[in-house]
């Protein structure tokens, strides 16, 4: 599976921005992000339908994921941005939404960087 992740950059505290995925076949797809020093962590799911949404409780409220007019494209809209935020996201997609649900991926994006500044 390949990936053709964008949207990543700096922003300022409360600030927003969108990231964007396509991948190179339909599947249930998702977010994860790795700060510095830290372990690779989930942030948001959706299912192959678009129907069934799942978000990591510290971005609950704030960010959305969607899928787009073609079915191998997903977006995450993260508003409120905080600099805890900051951190590499990765596009990640899975044959199965529970995969994803239990914070696991089959296939991985290179990642795009996200810098919040206070």
């Amino acid at each position: 599976v390949q990936f053709v992740e964008s949207g990543g950059g700096m922003v300022q505290a409360g600030g927003s921005l969108r990231l964007s995925c396509a991948a190179s076949g339909v599947y249930c797809m998702g977010w994860f992000r790795q700060a510095p020093g830290k372990e690779r962590e989930f942030v948001a799911a959706i299912s192959r339908s678009g129907s069934g949404t799942y978000y990591a409780d510290s971005v609950k409220g704030r960010f959305s994921i969607s899928r787009g007019s073609a079915e191998n494209t997903v977006y995450l809209q993260m508003n409120g941005l905080k600099p805890e935020d900051t951190a590499v996201y990765y596009c990640a997609a899975a044959q199965v939404y529970s995969s994803l649900r239990a914070e696991r991926a089959d296939y991985w994006g290179q990642g795009t960087q996200v810098t919040v500044s206070s």
